[in-house]
């Protein structure tokens, strides 16, 4: 059961909700209980606590004003995104903490292909800002996750993402030249060379990189009010391939060799568990809007239905079930540059035993970058969480190796409980691969499940009943997983308060976090237990 207990003796919630809705309006302030329920809980954990209200500021005038007001009360803000985390990364850790709600903060305020940066709110998601720039032949260097039909700029600075760019460019941070940031107090930091007026930033380092403090930071050191990003001309050049490999270690090793070589500016690959996933559900391929999608992203019809032809002739059967997929996208200013990138990726794979299969993925990923987030529940309504480890490229095989290992000792455990997994691969620019398992068991969806997937397909599908038993093992089976990764001194993105930041800290940079910690939120208010912190 939630609980609201506890808040401090010089306040209480009816009256900070007045307070903040003299600042943001009351449509802006919300008590409603399905609301509140659905700000305390992610998309794999459900807080023991339940938020008191959620405001949502419009401006960074409000935002700040909010944070004075939560100040003064002494209450814990919890900031929110898209609220698409699965390591607690904005639940209520506390019973007096509030939402703070920054979608309602999603402006594109400037673009300058003059100085080739764009800035924009926390709030503004990853879709909106592609279809912006896309208008202008422009593009962040790195440009969103998967889930970026959702998923906001802010959220993913504090928790960092890959894909979109990533093979070439890095993370979500790696494209970041300054943001502007609320303090607990309401206090206002901002970052970066900013121009002649102080308010048109458009480059980074201008001393000691104070923005990289805020990246990754899971919202625990402030909040992100205003966002600046690098631009970079859209390439005009675009290719795919996409091969199939015996072993997990075969594919990781040919990825390593991709990475280095710095052809690819995407990576996407899958396990055999997630082929039989695939094949369970509805065929990608047949999807009406899908092969569109493929025929608009060619330069000319007869292309688009050439490719769209091949995709729904291809079907789900062009991989076999117990293989290892990888799709391989290049980008580039010329037409003979990708193509030269692609016949890399060709030589490569045949050196690790990869043959070639139909490109269909790879060509569905681009056409389709930011989908419908159908896939958070299984074929038959189950529940989906992952886990992740990033890690250098040499030790990428036995990091899968002894995520193995530990899969097949907790065999019996998994087939008694109906759990079954997968895995994702991908690259972050030159130097690691990530390794994503997922776990899906037979335990019914939740209201922030409901809130994100479209209602046509959330209707296809059985609600099952809450399952506990199975989800203690799903638990317990990530916590394992978290255990080989710091063995394998693996990095994690989204670390919210699943993944061990402060234990693979040194003694001077834990002083260092918790000076800073110390001046950004005397009183610890922002997303208590976050990285680690107290709660």
């Amino acid at each position: 059961m939630a609980t609201q207990t506890n808040w401090p003796s010089n306040t209480d919630p009816g009256s900070l909700a007045a307070q903040l809705a003299a600042i943001v309006g009351s449509a802006r302030v919300s008590t409603d209980a399905a609301a509140l329920a659905l700000h305390s809980e992610d998309v794999f954990a459900t807080s023991p606590h339940r938020v008191s209200l959620i405001v949502a500021p419009q401006s960074s005038e409000q935002l700040a004003a909010v944070m004075v007001a939560a100040h003064a009360a002494g209450v814990a803000v919890a900031p929110r995104g898209a609220g698409m985390s699965y390591t607690s990364g904005y639940i209520p850790a506390t019973a007096n903490s509030i939402s703070l709600d920054l979608s309602a903060m999603n402006r594109i305020l400037a673009i300058s292909a003059d100085d080739m940066t764009v800035t924009v709110e926390a709030g503004c998601t990853w879709a909106a800002l592609n279809a912006a720039l896309a208008a202008q032949g422009l593009r962040t260097p790195f440009w969103g996750p998967m889930s970026g039909i959702y998923s906001t700029i802010g959220g993913g600075i504090s928790q960092l993402n890959a894909m979109f760019g990533a093979g070439h460019h890095g993370t979500s941070s790696e494209s970041v030249i300054a943001m502007t940031i609320i303090l607990a107090d309401g206090r206002t930091l901002r970052t970066g060379a900013r121009g002649p007026d102080g308010d048109t930033p458009f480059y980074r380092h201008f001393g000691p990189d104070l923005a990289g403090l805020f990246c990754g930071d899971c919202g625990t050191l402030g909040i992100k009010s205003e966002i600046t990003l690098r631009l970079m001309r859209a390439p005009a050049h675009e290719g795919h391939a996409s091969f199939s490999f015996k072993t997990g270690r075969d594919l990781l090793l040919a990825m390593a060799e991709m990475a280095r070589a710095g052809i690819a500016c995407e990576m996407c690959a899958f396990d055999p568990g997630l082929t039989k996933v695939r094949m369970k559900r509805m065929s990608l391929m047949s999807d009406v809007k899908t092969l569109g999608a493929v025929i608009a992203k060619e330069k000319s019809v007869g292309k688009g239905l050439m490719a769209a032809a091949k995709i729904a002739l291809g079907g789900r059967n062009f991989i076999e079930p117990t293989d290892y997929p990888l799709h391989v996208i290049a980008e580039g200013r010329s037409a003979t540059g990708v193509t030269e990138d692609i016949e890399a990726a060709r030589a490569i794979a045949r050196r690790f035993d990869g043959h070639e299969i139909e490109n269909s993925i790879a060509k569905v990923i681009r056409a389709m970058p930011f989908p419908p987030p159908n896939s958070m529940l299984g074929p038959v309504g189950e529940s989906w969480a992952p886990v992740h480890g990033f890690v250098s490229l040499s030790n990428a095989p036995a990091f899968h190796a002894a995520i193995d290992a530990l899969f097949a000792e907790m065999a019996e455990e998994f087939t008694a409980h109906g759990i079954y997994t997968g895995y994702l691969f991908t690259s972050l620019s030159t130097n690691a691969l990530l390794i994503e398992p997922v776990f899906y068991w037979p335990s019914g969806y939740r209201a922030v499940h409901a809130a994100m997937i479209e209602p046509a397909h959330l209707a296809s599908l059985p609600l099952l009943p809450d399952n506990p038993a199975a989800t203690a093992v799903v638990k317990r089976a990530r916590q394992r997983v978290t255990e080989i990764a710091a063995g394998f001194g693996a990095g994690h993105f989204q670390i919210g308060r699943a993944y061990p930041y402060r234990d693979s800290r040194d003694a001077a940079s834990l002083a260092l976090l918790d000076a800073i910690k110390a001046f950004v939120d005397q009183d610890g208010q922002l997303n208590p237990g976050g990285l680690g912190f107290p709660q």
